[in-house]
């Protein structure tokens, strides 16, 4: 079993090499008042625009996201997540009481989307089920990547984006496969099957 990771323990990513997505294009979906309460009512959210629900191999996971803390990322994220960027990506680095981290697109952890996001932290602690971005050295280098808390991990606070919370399906997220050795690198790594705007469903 891999340990929890400290402050001073936990891994870096390295920048992103990939190319630039053309996302910039993509355009949100309408949906009707009537259609909009109806989602909001079937998944028990606040905001259908902004949730997400994330479709892994063991069930379904409601996420929702924290404009108003974190609007930028909220924004970048969407706008990925109509792209259908996250996709078939693999939770590349998983480590047992810790978290699940994906959204890379070359499933090693170096990769991104081609675009850096200025850090915007918060007061929003890193709790079970906080959805947050990874980075790098440098605090503006998220990019596509994030993680999901197993366990609280109050030394994240303050030093990295927390933008939404899993508020349904956590018992799936704890289904996902774990790593090997303090880094958490997953042999064999399951996937997120697809990732959608609730709204947009």
């Amino acid at each position: 079993m891999a340990e929890l990771l400290d402050d001073k323990k936990t891994a870096k990513l390295e920048k992103p090499d990939t190319k630039e997505l053309g996302g910039a294009d993509t355009k949100k979906l309408t949906q009707s008042e009537t259609r909009a309460k109806k989602e909001k009512a079937k998944y028990n959210i606040k905001d259908a625009e902004n949730s997400l629900l994330l479709k892994l191999k063991d069930g379904d996971v409601v996420i929702e996201m924290y404009p108003d803390d974190a609007p930028n990322h909220v924004s970048r994220i969407k706008e990925l997540v109509r792209d259908g960027f996250y996709n078939g990506l693999k939770f590349h680095r998983v480590i047992e009481g810790f978290m699940a981290q994906t959204g890379c697109p070359l499933g090693t952890g170096t990769g991104g989307s081609g675009k850096k996001l200025k850090a915007e932290f918060n007061k929003r602690p890193h709790l079970r089920g906080t959805v947050s971005m990874a980075r790098a050295m440098d605090p503006n280098s998220g990019d596509s990547q994030f993680f999901i808390c197993f366990a609280d991990a109050p030394w994240l606070n303050g030093q990295y984006t927390v933008w939404g919370e899993v508020t349904s399906g956590m018992e799936y997220v704890d289904m996902i496969k774990r790593g090997g050795g303090a880094n958490g690198m997953v042999h064999s790594p399951d996937e997120i099957i697809s990732i959608n705007v609730i709204a947009d469903l």
